[in-house]
């Protein structure tokens, strides 16, 4: 294998595989197939029976997901075939992580149980892997109602043309975005076509980006394949590893109902969809930014200012990484007053019991799955509009890293995840990051003017230019006049006074 060579956000077009049958594959590959009764299995482990990937290099793993009654291996099947049971939760993607645990190949291939990959199917996306270790490789497939086959027919059968009639197949969805976007070459969120019925990936990735997530039971793939995107991967549609799927897409049977099941684990799981996420004060599971502090020997009022800044802004779903060596703090007796760490410790606990900011020593290299990153000067807050502009500019072109001048020689910046995660693949150990963002996105510089607006200019007095004329002279103000106190007569005045002498008191 070569080494890591910089793609330039999705475009692969630099990396060439080998040939279909002019190479000898080298890496073990595991297929994953989870199943629930399994109805088309027989099919595809036909299928699989037949491929040109070598047989030593090659096992699959039929996941057993509950099945009544338990699932059984057909007679024609792959040499290095094995049953796992699951034994602790259910659904798609437990199965697919149970699976992968105990897969044994050093690449995953994903592929549902009702699928029928020709021949080259398993090669053809297993090549690339060869080239470089950070990809994802994704087969195609058409749709087709089940046909009267036999097993024997399908392991036996050259090409998926003398089984199916592919030109009368629905066509998938995520094949009409692979081809308006050159192959993927040219697109923006890639991950979106990375759908489960087939894809294969390096195991170690697999693992990396913590495998699927149990508790999303529908559209799990996509967003696995999301969070794949966050550790920087570069995906690659491959159309000779072509696939039949048994059964019409379910968005044909109730496309309402599909596009609503998935939309509570999208909304907080993929903050890219900001169509997902237009109700106001509500917290999601991953934010949009993180906003990264350096406090350490910072005063407790400048962290204040900062945070409150950070949390006030037009985006609501961020949250604030406050860096210190929190972890030097210790709760033995001490004099509370005289505390070295007096300031350190106030600042914690002012801070601890809001779940929208972390207190951790060391910012971790990338923040996925958040899919952006700020750093910047703890004594520079915030403007209501900085990140959403900052933002604005890097989705333009899409940017690795936004560089903003903040002044005295410091600067702010607005950091990809997908770009950040890559240089991290990509770079040695003495390598600058941002060299490497670089090559792979590119590095932006902007004045700071459009991310930290000035405050508009009081309304100046109206001139005596501009004051209009009357157009006649105002009546005067009339005011009343107080009416006359009657006079008390003389003989009146002597008793009230005798009368007030006598209640005053001595």
């Amino acid at each position: 294998m070569n080494a890591r060579p910089a793609v330039r956000q999705n475009d692969f077009s630099p990396l060439t595989p080998p040939e279909l049958g002019a190479w000898s594959p080298s890496l073990s590959v595991s297929v994953v197939i989870p199943a629930h009764g399994g109805p088309y299995l027989e099919f595809a482990l036909a299928a699989l029976a037949a491929q040109t990937y070598p047989d030593h290099l090659m096992e699959v793993l039929v996941v057993d997901d509950g099945s009544r009654p338990a699932i059984e291996l057909p007679e024609i099947r792959p040499f290095n075939t094995r049953i796992v049971r699951v034994t602790d939760g259910w659904g798609i993607s437990n199965a697919v992580n149970t699976g992968a645990l105990a897969a044994d190949g050093e690449i995953i291939q994903r592929l549902d149980a009702d699928m029928v990959p020709c021949r080259e199917h398993i090669e053809a996306l297993a090549r690339w892997h060869h080239v470089t270790d950070y990809l994802v490789t994704i087969g195609m497939k058409r749709f087709v109602e089940p046909l009267p086959l036999k097993a024997e027919q399908i392991y036996r059968a050259g090409h998926l043309e003398e089984l199916f009639d592919l030109d009368a197949a629905v066509a998938s969805s995520t094949e009409a975005t692979i081809a308006k976007t050159d192959g993927l070459r040219k697109s923006r969120n890639p991950y979106h076509v990375c759908t489960g019925p087939t894809l294969a990936l390096p195991r170690e990735i697999f693992h990396a980006v913590g495998g699927l997530d149990p508790n999303v039971h529908r559209g799990g793939d996509t967003e696995f394949a999301y969070r794949l995107a966050m550790h920087g991967v570069v995906f690659i549609p491959d159309e000779a590893a072509k696939a039949v799927h048994l059964g019409l897409p379910a968005q044909r049977v109730d496309k309402d109902r599909v596009v609503r099941a998935v939309e509570p684990a999208f909304s907080h799981r993929i903050p890219l969809r900001r169509d997902l996420r237009k109700d106001r004060g509500r917290r999601w599971l991953v934010p949009y930014v993180e906003i990264v502090f350096e406090v350490a020997d910072t005063p407790v009022g400048v962290v204040r200012q900062a945070v409150a800044a950070a949390l006030d802004g037009k985006l609501q779903d961020v949250v604030v990484t406050l860096v210190a060596p929190w972890s030097t703090l210790r709760d033995e007796r001490r004099s509370v007053l005289n505390d070295p760490s007096f300031d350190l410790r106030m600042m914690r606990d002012l801070f601890a019991y809001d779940d929208r900011i972390r207190l951790i020593d060391e910012a971790a290299p990338t923040p996925a799955p958040i899919p952006f990153r700020y750093r910047g000067p703890v004594d520079v807050p915030l403007h209501r509009a900085t990140l959403e502009r900052m933002i604005e500019t890097v989705q333009k072109d899409l940017d690795g890293v936004l560089v903003v001048d903040v002044g005295a020689g410091r600067s702010a910046r607005l950091e990809r995840t997908s770009a950040l995660a890559r240089a991290v693949l990509l770079a040695g150990v003495s390598d600058d990051l941002d060299a490497v963002i670089e090559q792979t996105h590119g590095v932006r510089h902007a004045d700071p003017a459009r991310y930290w607006p000035p405050p508009p200019l009081p309304e100046a007095p109206p001139t005596a230019a501009a004051t209009p004329k009357p157009t006649s002279a105002p009546k005067p103000v009339q005011i009343p006049a107080v009416p006359a106190v009657p006079a008390v007569p003389a003989e009146e005045k002597t008793l009230l006074n005798r009368l007030k002498s006598a209640l005053r008191p001595n």
